[in-house]
């Protein structure tokens, strides 16, 4: 029995839910479909699916199984994309998504360089900082900065960005400087619109034990370079990643807030729709942005 055909038969009878579909999708016999289950539960010596003439469900081993396979059949087909890739020059059109600051701060920049190194493509490059669904929308690769990841799509890893607590020298001469995490009751604050948990801002001292504490924003927005614009002019105290607020940190403009106190760090993540098949131009633009951002990012240099 040929298993890694077998785990590809079994995984489209799942997602297709019946034998006939699977069969069509895989262009052979439902026989043949059912032979290969069969094969496979009989080599594995347990009922993977629950068969009735309505429907399929799978079993507990069958639960196991799935996962396992999907695993490895978008392992093998990743192999199979970095040869293939690697004999096809990378061309035709490039769609990309990202946030607006980040796009502008730190890939704008980055963009010439890709250019001449690989002229047959050509570069679409929307940003937007709402999050986009980049199958529905036609996007071939979207760069999201997110704390939790991402289940729907296939991801890679490009950099961490530090959040900080920050504010203007005058602000915090007017204010004072806050020593532990309820000090910031009652202070003027600019939130992030996009904050998962709102006003409420989740720190963790140096031992992780958290030290959650609802502010008081006198301003709200969806930009970041907008909460950046008031917290200059001394308007509040704000929490934006190092990708953003790093040179205003450098050069004093801002000063840290809470220094001894941790937000949740965030992942700068490039989101494309599958594993499989990937294309010469998506994986060039992979391999581009994660050696450009490898080591120490930029934001976070001396």
């Amino acid at each position: 029995m040929d298993r890694l055909r077998a785990f590809e038969v079994f995984v489209m009878v799942v997602n297709r839910g019946s034998f006939a579909r699977a069969a069509d999708a895989l262009d052979t016999s439902p026989a043949n479909v059912t032979r290969y289950v069969n094969e496979l539960e009989a080599h594995l010596g347990v009922r993977l699916l629950n068969r009735t003439s309505r429907r399929l469900s799978l079993t507990e081993g069958g639960e196991t199984l799935y996962a396992r396979c999907t695993t490895i059949l978008d392992d093998v087909a990743e192999t199979e994309g970095v040869l293939t890739s690697a004999s096809i020059e990378p061309r035709g059109r490039l769609r990309i998504n990202a946030p607006v600051s980040f796009g502008v701060l730190h890939l704008a920049p980055l963009w010439p360089r890709f250019m001449a190194r690989y002229p047959d493509v050509e570069l679409e490059v929307a940003l937007i900082d709402r999050v986009v669904d980049i199958v529905e929308e036609g996007f071939d690769l979207a760069i999201r900065i997110s704390r939790a990841g991402t289940v729907d799509h296939a991801a890679r890893k490009l950099a961490t960005s530090r959040n900080v607590l920050c504010a203007s020298p005058e602000y915090l001469t007017q204010w004072g400087h806050p020593v532990v995490p309820a000090d910031l009751i009652g202070r003027p604050c600019i939130g992030y619109t996009y904050a998962a948990t709102g006003d409420a801002w989740q720190l963790a001292d140096d031992e992780g034990r958290p030290h959650p504490v609802r502010v008081q924003c006198v301003m709200h927005t969806n930009n970041g370079d907008t909460a950046r614009a008031a917290a200059l002019a001394g308007r509040g105290i704000i929490w934006q990643p190092t990708f953003l607020i790093g040179d205003d940190l450098r050069a004093g403009r801002l000063v840290r807030v809470l220094p001894n106190y941790r937000l949740p760090d965030i992942d700068v993540l490039a989101l494309y729709p599958s594993r499989r098949h990937v294309s010469a131009k998506v994986r060039a633009a992979i391999d581009f942005l994660a050696d450009a951002f490898s080591d120490v990012p930029p934001w976070d240099r001396g």
